[in-house]
């Protein structure tokens, strides 16, 4: 595990380019033809990003970028 020290700009920022990412991966994920083997890239990389992104949001701005779970 690593930790990082970032100062309230650096917290923004990263907030700001996470949100971006998830942004861009859900445009993705929502594009039917995108093939099934990158959609799982996608979704495998979604799960981590929101991951990252969850530590450092509110549970409001967290809800918005929350998947329903898809069967596999």
């Amino acid at each position: 595990m690593l930790g990082f020290l970032f100062n309230a700009r650096e917290c923004r920022e990263l907030d700001y380019v996470l949100r971006k990412e998830l942004d861009e991966m859900l445009f993705d994920l929502n594009d039917k033809r995108i093939d099934s083997d990158i959609r799982l890239a996608i979704e495998s990389r979604y799960r981590v990003v929101f991951r990252m992104y969850a530590r450092l949001a509110s549970p409001k701005e967290i809800s918005k970028y929350a998947r329903s779970r898809m069967p596999r």
